[in-house]
């Protein structure tokens, strides 16, 4: 359950560092930006619950 939780938060913050950098970089998200938060969610969440193994 705790590597449940810690695959989320890592997933977020990937997410957040993410959208941090395009919205300073961009002046704001496209759709594309939304398509990439996703797929860095799910391959950082992917990524925390691999190596919690």
């Amino acid at each position: 359950m705790v590597r449940l939780g810690a695959a989320v938060l890592g997933g977020a913050a990937g997410a957040a560092l993410l959208l941090r950098h395009c919205v300073r970089r961009f002046g704001g998200v496209t759709g594309d930006v939304f398509g990439g938060l996703e797929e860095t969610a799910a391959t950082a969440a992917l990524v925390v619950l691999a190596l919690g193994r």
